[in-house]
């Protein structure tokens, strides 16, 4: 890839590091020159370490955990940018933190999702690319451009490379909210599609009462846009395995892995838990060793980079793309 590195500029945030560099690794450019420096009263300074005047200029930057520390570097980072003349300014939000705030779903509650759009419109961004959305409405929710990218073409390249090995393969949707996407993957990987039921207890316990389709002496497949407590998928893996299911393989793009998550997917009859680098694992994570798989989303995000820095089409990365939940 042909890019001039004095006119496209890729900065990172501070917990984003890895990914940034494996996306300028794709790019064959530097990571740019940036300091987050926080004080002892814990308030943060972005200082560029070089010249960005009337340079294209991306920010990544994952407004995961500490997510209201990611997200007040993230609104520094635009305005320090724009202080210094960039001539636009891209932000790449891998996860998109407050994204599961997106309407009110009960009297007297805030759609928060739509307060931080506002907030990164506000401090000057020009653009946002993201990655698999908790809900693709959120893009609407930003008063700029906003391209939505999928992870599919990354796991469909994970998948299909061991599809002999998976067998006669049923794709599960672990809620009605995921049948889209489970759908969509049902068909590029030739599989079988079954759908599970469940009624949500609290916020962080689910049961499972009903499954529409036949996952008997089959290898179960589950997708979900994140695994936070994990409540929703180890319940729906046991659901399935009573069922008579052979194994249960899970992938999720982002890993928020919060709470009881470790613990469940450790005493879950889970084989396999697939996810992506848009959150960077904890060392509790580690834990999961035996379980745990990580994509690399750096080429698919350097490629968008690219098109939009060029000015060409985002959405022809998207041909083998999933669908979004909900």
């Amino acid at each position: 890839m042909k890019i001039d590195p004095n006119q496209l500029k890729i900065f990172s945030g501070r917990y984003s590091k890895d990914l940034a560099e494996r996306v300028c690794t794709h790019l064959d450019l530097p990571l740019g020159k940036a300091r987050t420096m926080a004080f002892p009263d814990d308030e943060l300074l972005v200082k560029l370490d070089e010249d960005v005047r009337g340079r294209d200029c991306f920010v990544i930057l994952s407004t995961c955990h500490p997510v209201n520390d990611n997200m007040m570097e993230l609104f520094i980072f635009i305005d320090c940018l724009r202080r210094a003349s960039a001539k636009r300014i891209t932000l790449v939000i891998p996860y998109f933190g407050y994204g599961r705030q997106d309407r009110k779903d009960e009297g007297r509650v805030p759609i928060t999702a739509k307060l931080v759009a506002n907030l990164i419109t506000a401090a000057g961004a020009d653009r946002v690319l993201a990655i698999d959305l908790h809900a693709a409405q959120i893009q609407g929710f930003f008063d700029l451009p906003t391209d939505h990218l999928s992870a599919t073409p990354v796991f469909l390249d994970h998948f299909r490379a061991s599809r002999e090995e998976l067998g006669d393969l049923c794709l599960v949707s672990p809620d009605v909210g995921n049948v889209k996407m489970a759908e969509a993957m049902q068909n590029l990987l030739e599989a079988d599609l079954a759908i599970i039921n469940k009624k949500r207890v609290s916020g962080s316990e689910v049961v499972t009462d009903t499954l529409i389709g036949n996952v008997k002496n089959k290898t179960v497949l589950m997708f979900d846009d994140m695994i936070s407590t994990a409540g929703t998928v180890c319940e729906a893996a046991r659901f399935v395995m009573d069922q008579g299911a052979t194994e249960v393989r899970v992938a999720a793009t982002h890993p928020v892995l919060v709470g009881p998550a470790i613990d469940r997917l450790i005493e879950s009859p889970i084989s396999q838990v697939i996810v992506t680098n848009t959150i960077p694992l904890s060392d509790r994570a580690k834990r999961l060793d035996g379980k745990l798989v990580e994509l690399c989303l750096g080429e698919l995000l350097g490629d968008a980079i690219h098109n939009i820095h060029h000015d060409q089409s985002v959405s022809a990365l998207l041909r083998d793309a999933a669908g979004a939940k909900r």
